[in-house]
């Protein structure tokens, strides 16, 4: 039986959309433009990596006034470590794509995902744009959702309302995430009025509580991109529910990107608190997630605790950590240092066979706390990327 398409998900009033096949890898959507009438309030966040895409260094640059019109996304083809002609090709993009909408190439932003080390097929990409309507005429968040997956197996959408305004959120992203900005692509986009510098300021807050505390390998993107756009056609909201609301969306992407991790199986999630400062608390639970060994614990449903102490002692020293102060838990029940039984290891074994998996700890140093979420290591995700280029 045929999976029913999702149900429409329409973007913020003030935007609309087009969603294509170019060719760039093979019969899947590769080619998304999202626009606004008017240029807006806009945002951006961006990987860290000294080996930063054209598409990064072009929406850096475009993005610097903190406004925009228009973001174009290319999956599947990241154009990374490709030197002057790579630049030339996203430039010549960006260009194209304003010169089709009747923008000024400077708000137009762009992202792109996929194999790094090869330029965009411009032939096609040229034709694509080509065949791009001066007035975009699709307002469905879904199809720009699907049009910027690469290895994800779903779709990751979110929204919110506020009012009479609304905040509708997409992602794509399932490996090569260790975000040190924001993250892998996720785009949101508002009918709220929010005045540009506050909306900088909301969304660095957001981003860091949600994406910048994701990790699926420890490897960060060259291509991280997170950018906002505010078209105001709703008006004023207020500012506290709004920062709400645009954390309620940045989460749910967040969760949705976690549970996607390539050959994942279960969502795993990692409380910290009682730490001495929330960079400690921080960099304890990544720490945790990202340790190979308490990875496939939780895809063996093995309560190996001892995996977690291990984590927690390898990123701290003994001047900061009391261990004999140190709590750890799997779900609600407390595996160190209390002891645990046959029937609460055969309790813990079967929750840790769920799709979700909590572990907590608190490290008696203080009152910091902080939230990550990552995933299980399956010999899928070997085999994804085992087979990547080919």
């Amino acid at each position: 039986m045929t999976e029913a398409p999702p149900p429409p998900l329409p973007l913020p009033r003030g935007f609309s959309c087009h969603v294509s096949n170019v060719g760039i890898k093979d019969a899947t959507d590769d080619f998304v433009v999202v626009a606004a009438d008017d240029p807006c309030a806009a945002a951006g966040l961006f990987t860290t990596s000294s080996f930063a895409g054209p598409s990064v260094v072009v929406s850096r640059a475009n993005i610097a006034d903190q406004t925009a019109q228009a973001v174009v996304v290319i999956s599947k083809n990241a154009n990374v470590a490709t030197g002057a002609g790579g630049l030339a090709d996203t430039e010549e993009v960006v260009a194209a794509v304003a010169g089709r909408l009747g923008f000024r190439p400077s708000d137009v932003l762009i992202a792109s995902t996929g194999v790094i080390g090869r330029r965009y097929p411009m032939d096609r990409l040229r034709a694509g744009i080509a065949a791009l309507p001066a007035a975009l005429t699709d307002f469905d968040a879904t199809d720009v959702a699907r049009g910027i997956m690469t290895t994800d197996t779903v779709m990751k959408t979110a929204a919110a309302q506020l009012g009479a305004a609304r905040i509708v959120g997409v992602a794509k992203g399932v490996g090569m995430i260790e975000p040190n900005m924001a993250t892998l692509i996720t785009l949101f986009f508002t009918d709220a009025a929010v005045d540009a510098d506050k909306l900088d300021r909301v969304f660095r807050r957001v981003i860091g509580r949600t994406f910048n505390c994701v990790s699926i390998d420890t490897d960060t993107s060259t291509s991280d991109t997170a950018i906002i756009m505010a078209s105001g056609a709703a008006g004023r909201v207020d500012g506290h529910r709004f920062e709400q609301a645009l954390h309620e969306v940045a989460l749910s992407l967040t969760k949705q990107v976690a549970r996607d991790g390539e050959g994942a199986e279960t969502l795993i999630e990692v409380l910290v608190d009682g730490a001495g400062s929330p960079q400690q608390a921080r960099t304890v639970a990544k720490a945790i997630v990202n340790s190979p060994l308490v990875k496939t614990a939780v895809h063996g449903a093995d309560p190996n605790w001892g995996r977690v102490a291990m984590a927690i002692g390898k990123c701290t020293t003994a001047a900061e950590i009391d261990q004999s102060a140190v709590v750890i838990r799997f779900g609600e029940q407390e595996v160190y240092p209390a002891a645990v039984g046959d029937a609460g290891l055969a309790a813990l074994t079967e929750y840790m066979g769920g799709d979700e998996v909590r572990i907590h700890v608190s490290l008696g140093a203080g009152q910091a706390d902080a939230t990550v979420w990552g995933c299980d290591l399956t010999d899928g995700y070997v085999r994804i990327n085992a087979d990547y280029t080919t």
